[in-house]
């Protein structure tokens, strides 16, 4: 089956208002950057999302928090994304935060059709508690609170239940796949996109690079196609670098090539 599409706004063109979306990346390396620039294009509002983390500002799920079009999120982290705090604190936007190792699991499990599962992180602190601010009124007070969760204990040490996560749509970036849908990651741009493809009950995927199925090597394939809708082919665009750090050159700095 040749599940590619004509372009990023083709494949995400059926996003409705409210839909759940899980995104793929870390920072900003593997961000689906295309198909979230599409997304904005397309203009669905009211969006949950679960990712990492919220892009930073001016780039990745950034955009989309900037144009006031995310209504909720769970993430492991805020990051320097001073839009996403700005909301957050101010009401507008509801955050659930999630260890990140938890949050991975919730996604893997979800995918892999496991409702819930134990784990000992978060037991003893208010995510296992419950309190957690998930969304303030505008005036600093907590609207919404996180509610405690089951807590077990199994060969003498306490575990805390989490939920699995199933979202309607997962849009992940892979640096090849071919038409039946099969990706592959280069190196840690990996991250996240895995567990996202897993949990989209509808996963589209950008790739930079599109092969005949055959083509990619068995042993490489980071993500079956059986777990992939629909690709796009978005070559090298979207990849951005989240931070620049460079040193001067020997000659700028006074001195030369011995």
């Amino acid at each position: 089956m040749d599940k590619t599409v004509a372009s990023a706004l083709n494949a995400v063109a059926d996003i409705p208002d409210g839909a759940s979306l899980a995104v793929g990346g870390f920072g900003l390396c593997g961000v689906p950057t295309v198909l979230i620039e599409a997304l904005l294009k397309q203009g669905a509002t009211d969006l949950h999302t679960v990712s990492n983390n919220c892009g930073v500002d001016g780039a990745g799920l950034g955009v989309l928090l900037e144009a006031g079009r995310i209504r909720r999120t769970i993430g492991s982290y805020v990051g320097e994304n001073r839009e996403f705090a700005r909301r957050y604190l101010g009401g507008e936007l509801e955050l659930e935060l999630c260890p990140q190792g938890t949050l991975a699991e919730r996604l893997r499990a979800g995918g892999a059709g496991i409702p819930a599962f134990y784990t000992p992180a978060g037991v003893g602190t208010l995510v296992a508690d419950g309190g957690l601010p998930w969304r303030y009124h505008p005036d600093g007070a907590v609207a919404v609170a996180s509610p405690a969760k089951e807590v077990r204990e199994f060969d003498g040490q306490e575990y805390v239940l989490e939920r699995g996560i199933v979202t309607d749509f997962a849009l992940v970036r892979a640096a090849r796949g071919d038409r039946h849908g099969n990706l592959s990651y280069d190196a840690s741009a990996r991250n996240f996109n895995p567990l996202c493809a897993m949990a989209g009950r509808v996963t589209i995927a950008e790739v930079e690079e599109l092969v005949d199925p055959g083509e990619l090597d068995p042993e490489h394939i980071d993500t079956p196609g059986v777990f992939v809708q629909r690709i796009a082919l978005v070559g090298a665009a979207g990849k951005e670098i989240e931070r620049l750090t460079t040193r001067p050159r020997p000659s700028e700095a006074g001195g030369g090539v011995m």
